[in-house]
């Protein structure tokens, strides 16, 4: 997806007529690489005594990520925050941890705000079927710590049953093809419904009937104010039993309370959960030590390539930029990503 352009101003050859000056709250690996772009910009580090809604004046570009201090933005921006933005880049997929006028507002069409979309989608997948396999392979429950333990069980499988993708976008696709290659039929349910065929993949237009058909059940959607909230107990009561969950996306999403009665009633067998709400849970949450929810904290998205996919996704934008090119994965106030 792209939006409209903002740029310094491209002078002969596509350079800018003055080299963009970048705010990085990114660390040092992200502003090497910026340092060296043909544009020459200047990059400041951020000053970590600062919230991060702080921008200096004669900045035009901000780039920012969750969890540095954004859950304690005001509710109204403050006077003067944008100062001389012209885009702003978040480093997540999601934008949900930001206050709403970060990207909505009379300057959303002059100071583009962008995310990092598709560009955790491979570990994400990789998350996803680790722990679809772990489930049916039950690894962690048959391990044998001495002779006693040394009986016969059946294990379960992945071909023929069906993985249900709440989302397709870039992290869908990326599981899809993925579940693909172990036999697994999927199925997927996305909010702007289905014009052409993917394939292998069976489109639902209802949600109700995907949870219905799911063995596995993955959320890999934004969270909005239409989505909060989704899987509730009436979804829940309409599981095909024995369905495992797996949420990547936010714990929001998911009615943790209707959750584990449904885990306590057995009409869920399990679920893995990468993301909760709030996070972290609090101490003696029963989902720490439930034996049907396995709990990670908020890492399904990490792996040894990202820091170097975000970097280049951050410069092909910059390229854009700097040239007056429209800008990649514009943000949409009204879909909230």
């Amino acid at each position: 997806m792209t939006g409209t352009t903002a740029a310094t101003g491209a002078g002969a050859a596509g350079v800018p007529a003055r080299p963009p000056v970048i705010l990085n709250h990114l660390g040092p690996v992200v502003g090497a690489r910026l340092a060296a772009h043909w544009s020459r910009p200047t990059v400041i580090a951020r000053d970590e005594a600062q919230p991060p809604w702080v921008v200096p004046r004669g900045v035009d570009v901000l780039l920012t990520r969750p969890l540095i201090g954004w859950d304690a933005a005001p509710d109204t921006p403050p006077a003067g925050w944008l100062g001389d933005l012209r885009w702003i880049q978040s480093a997540s997929t999601g934008i949900d941890f930001y206050p709403r006028w970060l990207y909505d507002g009379p300057h959303r069409a002059s100071v583009p705000v962008t995310c990092a979309r598709g560009v955790s989608a491979v570990p994400i997948a990789e998350y996803v079927l680790a722990a679809v396999l772990l489930f049916e392979k039950r690894l962690d429950t048959i391990r044998v710590r001495g002779p006693q333990d040394w009986t016969k069980s059946t294990l379960g499988g992945l071909t023929g049953k069906r993985l249900g993708l709440v989302g397709y976008g870039a992290i869908g696709r990326a599981v899809a093809e993925r579940a693909a290659a172990f036999g697994l039929q999927v199925g997927a349910v996305r909010r702007t419904g289905w014009t052409t065929p993917e394939p292998g993949v069976e489109p639902f237009e209802r949600l109700a009937d995907l949870v219905a058909a799911s063995d596995h059940l993955v959320l890999a959607l934004p969270l909005t104010d239409d989505s909060r909230g989704l899987i509730g107990a009436d979804l829940l009561a309409r599981a095909k039993p024995g369905q495992h969950i797996v949420n990547i996306a936010r714990g929001a999403l998911l009615d943790q309370d209707a959750l584990l009665a449904a885990v306590e009633a057995g009409r869920i067998a399990g679920a893995t959960l990468d993301v909760t709400e709030p996070e972290p849970l609090p101490a003696g949450h029963p989902f720490y030590s439930h034996p049907a929810i396995r709990l990670t904290p908020h890492v399904s998205f990490s792996g040894p390539a990202v820091e170097a996919r975000l970097a280049d996704t951050i410069l092909t934008n910059l390229d854009a930029y700097a040239s007056g090119r429209p800008l990649h994965d514009r943000v949409d106030a009204a879909t909230g990503y």
